[in-house]
Order: structure tokens, then sequence, then C-alpha cells
């Protein structure tokens, strides 16, 4: 039997690409929008609230007790109207400025008006199939009764300080995506071990990190499970990102597809807004890159993988990622295609390679690639002068380029060594290792725009007669001012010494070339 219920529930199936792409649906971007009544489906999307759905769902019920012949009944159609208006005015009188209903409670709410309305039949039927449809879904998360039990009594703190029961159905949404089409990973166990961990009043960030922390530990007995916690972590992601956009305060990742290729838009005008973003991105078509995100690809990591995302590449603003992971690949894509001759088609072939994986740019260019500095370069190899201008000034550029994510190689082999003279002074010079211990520092004060730790490597040819030093630079014993534990040393070796290490010769060293 089909009755209203269906029609209020929307059925909670994503809508497929093809519809999504051609149709994209106005009405999502507005959800979030103040002063209006909104719905949050069992999957967790919120959506405006339409009383057409509600005049929808009660004109089915008549349908399924009292047969075809009622559609044309214009008593029926005044009876469906009526009741239509007493839910609707229910809602407006409980929420004059706007709010958020959950699905479950405007199906109470035509029960109800159909009891009062003396319909008892249609109520009766009606309560049976929502039941029905309960046990459904229950079945469908697979919890063992103890968890079923234990999820009865937990209520979710939400971030504007609501509280809220525990939405047990959308639990089950997310992990059933999941883990889907993965073999050997298991749904009610990343469920059941996930309740176990949560209380009364938790909330809603650690509930979702509780299924992501579940699926992690899993890893271990199962390698798959990488993928269901980088799906669980997803979840996570879209509602930071979309909720902070104003796209979505929360989606599945059936729903992406629809929802991608608005975020792209809004993350671009955002982006641009906040500084964050260059503000030629604007001048590409939005709309054609937008239908070119395939949001099945975030299906593709990791755990790890997408974790070191978040952590280091994603764009935030206060914390905040608003970069979902296609956004991520093309917004890398567009800083790319910028001065192509076709702009737009060169950005969408770029943004395909990338999110496949078939081949993936290094580090500088995933961080500032179509950001107001779009340094792309990933290593700068310098020569340090002999004077204390050359010196400092090569320090300088080290900061600099480190700043923006540059991998730095600087060769000290002309600097002099401990003991040359100084002519300037007329006394004797200290060496490299003393420099060396300021270039480590500032490897670590300038640390790649605080995303990961600045990388540089210091150069010094065999002949130096710092070398010995030079080689002691990274060992955890000795005088720890003489010590690099931050950065790299190589010792180049010239095929002149390799040729006396042969004949067992003699090898020389030298202070300096210079004197001034």
């Amino acid at each position: 039997m089909q009755t209203g219920s269906e029609s209020l529930e929307q059925k909670d199936v994503a809508p497929t690409p093809a519809t999504t792409r051609e149709t994209p649906n106005p009405t999502r971007l507005s959800a979030t929008a103040p002063g209006q009544l909104r719905v949050i489906k069992r999957n967790g999307t919120v959506v405006p609230f339409e009383d057409s759905k509600i005049t929808v769902a009660i004109t089915k019920a008549f349908l399924a007790v009292e047969g075809g012949t009622a559609a044309a009944s214009s008593r029926i159609h005044e009876m469906v109207a009526d009741l239509t208006k007493k839910v609707v005015e229910t809602f407006e009188r409980r929420m004059p400025s706007g709010g958020t209903l959950h699905i479950e409670d405007i199906q109470d709410q035509v029960e109800l008006a159909l009891m009062r309305g003396g319909e008892h039949k249609i109520a009766r039927d009606y309560v049976i199939y929502r039941e029905a449809r309960r046990q459904e879904r229950a079945a469908n998360v697979a919890l063992s009764p103890e968890s079923q039990a234990a999820a009865k009594g937990i209520n979710i703190v939400q971030p504007d300080g609501s509280t809220v029961p525990l939405d047990i159905d959308r639990i089950g949404t997310i992990v059933a995506e999941a883990c889907a089409g993965l073999e050997d990973v298991s749904e009610s166990a990343i469920i059941d071990e996930a309740l176990r961990n949560l209380y009364d009043g938790v909330s809603a960030k650690e509930c979702s990190t509780s299924l992501v922390i579940t699926a992690r530990t899993l890893i271990e007995q199962e390698p798959n499970y990488s993928y269901a916690a980088a799906r669980l972590l997803l979840d996570d992601l879209r509602a930071e990102g979309l909720s902070f956009l104003g796209v979505a305060e929360s989606a599945t990742q059936g729903d992406m597809n629809t929802y991608y290729p608005a975020a792209l838009k809004a993350y671009i005008q955002r982006g641009i807004e906040l500084e964050l973003l260059a503000p030629n991105l604007a001048e590409f078509d939005l709309t054609l890159l937008g239908e070119a995100l395939q949001a099945d690809r975030d299906l593709q990591f990791t755990y790890l993988g997408l974790q070191t995302l978040y952590d280091r590449y994603f764009i935030h603003s206060d914390e905040i990622r608003f970069e979902l992971p296609q956004i991520f690949f093309m917004r890398v894509a567009m800083g790319l295609a910028t001065r192509e001759d076709d702009p737009n088609a060169r950005a969408i072939e770029f943004y395909r390679l990338l999110s496949s994986f078939d081949y993936m740019s290094s580090t500088p260019t995933l961080f500032n690639s179509g950001t107001l500095r779009p340094q792309l370069s990933s290593c700068y190899l310098t020569t340090v002068p002999d004077d204390l201008f050359g010196i400092y000034g090569a320090i300088q550029d080290n900061a600099m380029l480190s700043k923006f994510a540059g991998g730095l190689g600087n060769d000290w082999t002309p600097v002099r060594a401990l003991g040359a003279y100084i002519k300037g002074t007329n006394g004797k010079s200290q060496g490299i290792v003393p420099f060396l211990k300021v270039v480590n520092d500032t490897a670590v004060a300038v640390n790649q725009g605080g995303k990961r730790k600045g990388a540089v490597c210091a150069y010094l040819e065999t002949w130096h007669m710092d070398i010995e030093e030079f080689l002691d630079l990274r060992k955890n014993t000795g005088d720890d001012r003489r010590r690099t534990h931050d950065m790299n040393t190589a010792n180049w070796i010239p095929d002149l010494f390799m040729k006396r290490v042969f004949e067992d010769g003699d090898w020389t060293l030298f202070l300096s070339e210079r004197r001034a």
C-alpha cells in the first residue's frame, strides 16, 4: 500500500546524476535563508518547507483507502485543502519567524489533523504505514538490540545549543554510503561500536568524530575500512563547507551531484571576498566548470589522504574549511589554466587529470594555484657568497621562499671555514656551522605558511675545511648549539675524491679561496 507518508519523506533517495546536472534544484540554495520554514530530511539534508508536499501526502492517503475514484471527488479535494491549511497554520503559529522542522514533526501533525478531522480509518492506515517504514529503515541500519536501545536515550547538542534526539536514520544512511561497494566491511560493526562511545548530551561534532574514529580503528583488521573512514570524514567536510558557503546545512554523498555546481560558484565568490582567491577566477564559466565536477571521485580517498588534505591543503577561513575535495582540484586546475588559449576547456582537462589521481601536482602548486600569490615552483637552489651581506641575504631569501612553500637547497662551499683569516676585522672566521644553525631555526620559524615544516638542505663540497663538523650536524650527541636537527645536509663528493679513495691517496682540505 502506498500512502502519503512516502510523499512527505520524499523517498529519501538521492537524485540521479543526469537529473541533478540538467535541472539543479534552486530551492536547496535558499534552504538556510532566515525567516523561512525548513525541513530536515532523514538523511540530514535541509530543504525549504513546501505545503504542496503535505497536500500530495494527504491526497495519497485518501486514495490508498478509498480507491482511485476519489481523485475526482470535490469533497476529497476540499478536505485535503482544509487539512493542509490546518497543518501549515500549526507550524506558522509555532515559528512565526521561521525555523527548522524534522520530517517526523510534519508527519505527526498530518496524523493529528486526520484524527481531529474524523478521518480515523485513513489516520489508522497512515500510522500503520509509518511504522512499517520505520521498521524497514531500522532493518537497513542493522543495529543490534542493545544499540537500538542505547540510541533511544541519546540526545545531541547542536552548535546553537539546542538539543535533539539522536537521528539514527541519518547515521544509518551515512554509514551505508560509507560502506557501499566495499568488501569485508560491516555497517553494524561501525554503528554499534560508535554508539558505545556516545552519551546523552554529546555534541554533534563528537558524534560525527565517533563514527570516523571507530572506522579508523578497524583499518588494521581490514584495509577497506580506510575508505569507509574517509567517506565518514567526508560527511564532516560537507557539513562544514556547505554550511559556510550557504548552500546547505548538511548533505549525503548522493546529494553532491546537485550541490557541487552551486558550491563551486559560492566558493569562488566567497574566496574572492575573503581575499584568499585570485579575482580572475570569477572570469571562468563557473556553470560549465560546476557541471564538470564528478562527485563520485570523492570516494577514491583513503582516510590518511583525505585527512592530510583537510589539515594542510584545503583553503579555510578562521579554521573553517570551505573547500571540498572536487572544488579543491578544480581550483588548482583553474589556476593552471589561467593563461591558456581556452581556459575553461583546459581547466576541465586539468581537473579530470588531477581528480582521477592519474597525475598529481607538487605541494606548492596545490597550495597556491588560483590564490592571490600563485607560486607554483617546488625547489630553489642557491649559492651562498662569502660575505655577511650575502650570507644574511641568502637566509632572508630562504625565509621568503619558504613562506610560500618552496623547498630550499643552499651551497655553502664558498663560505670560508673555521679559523680562516678575515681582512676586514683582522680576525678569524667562526666557519659555516653557526650560520647553519640560523638557517635551521629560520626553517622552523617560517614553516611554509603554517601548513608544513620548512624544507632546507645545506650542501658542502668535500674539500672544505669544515667538512667534518658539517657531517656531525645531524648527530643527537655533542654541543646542541652546533647541531641542526630540523634541516638536511648533503656532502657533494667530486670525482677526484673518489679517485684518491681508490688510490688510497691523500686528500687536501682548504680554508677558503678568498680573503676580504
